[in-house]
């Protein structure tokens, strides 16, 4: 029996009927919008040099000016808000490490002097995520960086990187459902965490930061990532069962918040059709074995809002503050 006084396995056959309802309905939905937009022209990534803190800058103005290549693009093929979206990019105050315009496109962006950092975070996004929404997931990241701004002691140096590095799925799709697009993310993910201590100083500290579907990325990646702390928010499971079973040496948290609709999200891995369904266990449950650390009333969207409880505890997190951290 549940909590809820519900044979666990009648549950079980419950959450998976609507597990087979949702794939069979966006099996139907998704191919249909994914039709109603063409893909989107653009040139190919710009060709960069290997980055170090010498060569940053050459690297941010090639990525600029192949963003704004992009928009002109995007722009003569009528797609006015690509381009408007490639060109707020292409701004030569922006530091993208890396830029490509071409279908959802991808983009990583750096919120301070990374060179110089002691404390680098880097966010990992979850679904419908694209160039078209990026502004969205630009804020998430300049809110932690205020965060850590005003958490840091005096003379701290924090960055935060915002690595959109592949494909998302759609929330209404079938790809949200499987761990397919995170095992095509997670060797991207590892060879820029490699470029990355290649950038920052040797006793620079850093952190991983996913929400969402970006939880099953960074969850598939931990085993070869050389990081401090791995932070899952608003998660809908690793695919692993235990904190231990993602085989890092990082310190595990996980949070959601109250009125997270991920909450009701069923925590089981299935076959269906003969495709892995599901994710597991819940990170914020006792079983699974994270710190599980306060996030509040907010729902999905809400964990990088300003004043939020999980805002300040990631920027903790991020800081190697973890004593102060509020657990729940």
């Amino acid at each position: 029996m549940d909590d809820r006084g519900e044979p666990t396995h009648r549950r079980f056959q419950r959450w998976r009927r609507a597990l087979l309802a949702l794939l069979v309905t966006s099996a139907v939905v998704v191919p249909l919008s994914a039709a109603a937009r063409p893909e989107i022209p653009s040139p190919p990534p710009a060709a960069l040099p290997k980055p170090t803190a010498t060569t940053l800058g050459e690297i941010y103005a090639a990525n600029s000016a192949n963003a704004a290549e992009a928009a002109r693009v995007a722009a003569a093929h009528g797609d006015t808000h690509r381009a408007a979206a490639d060109r707020e990019l292409a701004v030569p105050t922006r530091h993208l490490l890396t830029f490509d315009g071409r279908g959802p496109g991808k983009a990583t962006e750096v919120f301070g002097d990374l060179a110089r950092a002691d404390h680098v975070a880097v966010l990992v996004p979850g679904s419908d995520t694209s160039l078209d929404t990026y502004d969205r997931f630009r804020a998430t990241a300049a809110a932690l960086r205020r965060q850590l701004t005003v958490t840091a002691p005096s003379g701290t140096r924090t960055e935060v990187v915002a690595w959109l590095g592949y494909r998302t799925p759609a929330t209404l799709s079938t790809t949200v459902l499987t761990a397919g697009r995170a095992d095509e993310a997670a060797p991207h993910l590892r060879a820029f965490i490699r470029q990355l201590h290649g950038v920052v100083g040797p006793a620079t500290t850093v952190s991983l930061v996913c929400h969402s579907y970006g939880t099953v990325v960074c969850a598939r990646a931990a085993a070869h990532l050389d990081i401090d702390d791995l932070a899952l928010v608003g998660s809908p499971g690793t695919g692993a069962d235990t904190a231990p079973a993602l085989h890092t040496p990082a310190r595990i948290w996980a949070a959601r918040g109250k009125d997270d609709w991920v909450a009701e999200v069923p925590h089981v891995r299935t076959g269906l059709f003969g495709v892995t369904v599901g994710f597991g266990t819940d990170p914020v449950s006792p079983a699974f074995g994270a710190h599980v650390f306060a996030a509040g009333k907010g729902g999905h969207s809400d964990y990088f809002s300003p004043g939020s409880d999980s805002l300040t505890n990631l920027a903790r997190i991020v800081l190697g503050d973890t004593a102060e951290v509020t657990r729940v």
